[in-house]
Formats: structure tokens, C-alpha cells, sequence
């Protein structure tokens, strides 16, 4: 019973994430933020998957290098933004601007 929630609240933790990536949309660092709630909530379903089925948790391994790295690609992005343009606000990035 308590996984049987718990699978319900990964799902809701997800859901409350997607909004507010999607909500959001003026400053990078709020959707990146958003993005990592969301690879935290997968994470933690996919940990409470793995342990109902039995399985081996490599894949979680796998999972967590690539979120990190994720994560370091959008800091990386929003440093250059932010040196470029002064801010983080998406409407004063132009990608046509040379």
C-alpha cells in the first residue's frame, strides 16, 4: 500500500515540476531549477521501481552521471549567458544577434 502511494507521488512531484518548467519561462535559472526537480523525481521513482521489481540499481548509477552532467551543462550556459548579456531573462537573448 505505502509503495502503491508513494508511485503517486513521484508522478505528482513530477507533474508540480513540468508546470513550473513550464510556467516559468522568463529566467533560465527558475527552468533549470525546474529541470533538476525533475530529474530528482524520476530519480526517486525509478529508485522505488527498481526495489519493488528486485532489480539492480546500476542503471540508477547511469542515470545519476548523466543528470549531473546535465546540470553542469546548464550552468555552464547560464554563466555565459549571464556574461554575455548581463541577466538571465530570455528576451533579452537573441539568437539571431551575432
Amino acid at each position: 500500500m505505502l509503495m502503491y502511494l508513494m508511485k503517486y507521488f513521484f508522478v505528482f512531484m513530477f507533474l508540480c515540476g513540468s508546470w513550473v518548467f513550464v510556467s516559468k519561462r522568463k529566467h533560465l535559472l527558475l527552468m533549470l531549477l525546474s529541470l533538476e526537480f525533475i530529474v530528482i523525481s524520476l530519480f526517486m521513482g525509478l529508485m522505488v521501481i527498481l526495489s519493488l521489481y528486485n532489480y539492480e540499481s546500476y542503471f540508477s548509477m547511469f542515470y545519476l552521471v548523466f543528470s549531473v552532467c546535465e546540470g553542469a551543462l546548464g550552468l555552464g550556459i547560464l554563466v555565459s549567458m549571464i556574461r554575455s548579456h548581463g541577466n538571465d531573462y530570455f528576451n533579452s537573448f537573441n539568437i539571431l544577434k551575432c
